[in-house]
């Protein structure tokens, strides 16, 4: 493992375990999320339903980061499943918030499930010029945290 294979791993373990504080809800995924600087320094964290029953895990993250000018350019956000690219209950997206607070690298575990909508949030990311690295040896884990919701895999996550 590389030294910045290793970073990933470790930021995105984190990412997966602070997915397990998410309260419990048949209709929606445990995610969580962590930005972290260039010099490797974490700025934020958040999970799914944090603050509120419609809050997702970047849009939680992104927000402690909201007015305080810190820029994100060089920042990389790790998030236990793909941000989303469609929202049921608010908008914007978790895709376009990465996007408007000038993240250029996502590090996930793996891609949202074809179970509620068809997200293209990782194409979104990667049209807009963004590095998205997928880690899939996470990914048995993020569906046992999450075997509250139907899981079926997305077949783009397939060999």
């Amino acid at each position: 493992m590389t030294g910045r294979d290793s970073i990933d791993h470790r930021w995105l373990r984190a990412a997966v375990d602070l997915s397990r504080r998410c309260p419990s809800k048949p209709t929606a995924y445990a995610v969580g999320a962590i930005v972290v600087a260039r010099d490797g320094a974490e700025l934020a964290r958040g999970y799914s339903r944090e603050t509120d029953e419609h809050v997702h895990a970047e849009q939680s993250a992104l927000g402690k980061l909201a007015g305080t000018g810190v820029d994100l350019s060089g920042a990389t956000i790790y998030s236990s499943l793909e941000p989303c690219s469609v929202r049921a209950h608010a908008s914007p997206t978790c895709t376009q918030l990465i996007l408007v607070a000038g993240i250029r690298r996502v590090v996930l575990a793996m891609r949202e499930p074809l179970g509620f909508v068809d997200c293209q949030g990782v194409e979104l990311l990667e049209a807009a010029g963004v590095e998205v690295v997928e880690m899939p040896e996470f990914a048995d884990e993020v569906r046992l945290i999450n075997a509250h919701v139907p899981l079926d895999p997305d077949p783009r996550s397939l060999p």
